[in-house]
């Protein structure tokens, strides 16, 4: 398949993936300009944009840029220490393989957008659809089956999906199966607060806001406990940030704000297991530090690896594990 048909197949498939471009090189170095790479969520890399090293270095920024949904620039250097992070979209990794060579590497990461889970036939409920649509979300309505036709045109108009409170356990186990981030807000009006939240409750979901007051949100939560739901204390209520909301867009704002917030904090910290903000097969804990170059190796997968009193050190390439059997004890020390 050719590349770019590839590339659109995988889009209309939703599957997460990262697209690397060589977009600036210094000889002496294999990659050239334009060399491409897809990089998939599981960290299987189709392309080339470079050697050994360059290539496990570029696979590492493509799955965290999947992760965070952030693109950046990869400047791989040998003469250059590296950048605490990607935190104004350009990263350094310094190069430690035998070439002198250096490139730039644009990473572009592909994900599907983000789905707000929107419970109720409220004022409320139709303002946070409005408005999360702007916002780019994936927005899917669930109300009661005899709702459905109530909000069906107005929905199609928005591009909004509605669904049936009967299957938001599906609706939010599928979406969870294939790595979407999802939050939700239940704004039912106390018609069936108490049942979607018992369904969301049973998946990761990034956000859950009742709209509701404090004494009606304590009766919710008595039932939920009732029935032995966990992860109640997760649930925000009040919803939103304190704006002193009044009205009916006010009290989206607000939500919308805070499920904003909570996203930029989450992306700022590492994710904790299972918390994700796209499906990343890539196990942290399946990885070991370089002790001359300081990179993360896949212990599963490691090509080079020495035993020094019976630790074994694992390296990105041959010349790093030669380097350091010429004097364990320097890179040692210094680690």
């Amino acid at each position: 398949m050719d590349f770019f048909e590839q590339i659109a197949a995988l889009r209309r498939e939703g599957q997460p993936f990262a697209l690397a471009t060589v977009v600036a090189r210094r000889a002496p170095v294999s990659a050239h300009l334009g060399d491409r790479a897809i990089v998939f969520a599981d960290g299987r890399m189709q392309g080339f944009v470079g050697g050994a090293c360059s290539q496990e270095i570029v696979r590492r920024q493509a799955l965290d840029a999947i992760r965070t949904r952030q693109p950046r620039l990869v400047s791989i250097q040998p003469d250059a220490a590296a950048s605490a992070g990607a935190a104004d979209g350009h990263v350094t990794v310094q190069m430690t393989c035998a070439s002198e060579g250096a490139i730039d590497v644009y990473v572009e990461p592909f994900v599907q957008p983000r789905r707000l889970i929107v419970v109720g036939s409220t004022p409320v409920a139709e303002v946070i659809t409005r408005l999360a649509r702007v916002m780019d979300y994936d927005v899917v309505r669930v109300v009661d089956p005899r709702e459905q036709r109530d909000i069906e045109a107005d929905a199609a108009a928005l591009g909004v999906s509605v669904a049936s409170i009967d299957a938001l356990d599906n609706l939010v186990a599928e979406a969870a199966s294939r790595g979407i981030e999802q939050a939700a807000v239940v704004a039912s009006q106390g018609h069936y607060d108490e049942q979607a939240l018992e369904r969301i409750l049973k998946h990761h979901v990034s956000y859950v806001g009742l709209v509701a007051s404090r004494r009606r949100a304590a009766t919710v939560f008595g039932v939920l406990g009732e029935n032995g739901v966990e992860g109640i204390e997760t649930i925000r209520n009040p919803a939103g940030l304190d704006l002193n909301a009044k009205t009916a867009a006010d009290v989206a704002v607000s939500i919308l704000a805070e499920i904003v917030q909570r996203r930029a904090t989450t992306s700022r910290s590492a994710p904790a297991p299972g918390q994700h903000d796209v499906a990343v097969k890539d196990s942290t804990t399946a990885t070991s530090l370089d002790p001359v170059c300081g990179m993360a190796v896949d212990v599963a997968g490691a090509r080079h690896t020495a035993e020094i009193d019976g630790v074994r050190y694992y390296f990105c390439c041959a010349r790093c594990r030669s380097r350091f059997l010429e004097n364990p004890q320097h890179f040692l020390a210094a680690s």
